[in-house]
């Protein structure tokens, strides 16, 4: 007895279909042409989502940076008397209270000035 595939190939057509949905033209049609796309497409996701711990912390850097000139110090200068004065918060943290709560990150300055 031979074994067909016929559910298995239309199952596994469908889900790169369900994943190609969307896409310009024969990306989406055509099984061939979908499977490449899809296949560029994990492989960019995959990428994308190494890049966008590399791009956060710049952005909280710069955010960071700007705070701290607003304050008279730069950003090497503010992150070395942080660690002198023992005040340990991650760059995700002084990022946000450098663009919502200016006075806390200015209080934070003042504690970096006074430990350098």
């Amino acid at each position: 007895m031979r074994i067909k595939r016929g559910v298995n190939a239309v199952k596994k057509r469908r889900k790169i279909f369900r994943l190609a949905k969307g896409y310009f033209g024969c990306k989406s049609k055509n099984y061939r042409i979908a499977r490449q796309a899809v296949m560029k497409s994990l492989s960019y996701a995959y990428v994308g989502r190494k890049r966008r711990k590399r791009d956060m912390r710049s952005l909280w850097i710069a955010r960071i940076n700007a705070g701290a000139r607003e304050n008279g110090l730069s950003y090497s200068k503010l992150m070395h008397g942080l660690k002198v004065a023992g005040i340990e918060l991650n760059r995700k943290v002084l990022a946000d209270l450098a663009v919502t709560d200016a006075a806390a990150f200015a209080d934070l300055c003042g504690k970096a000035k006074a430990a350098l």
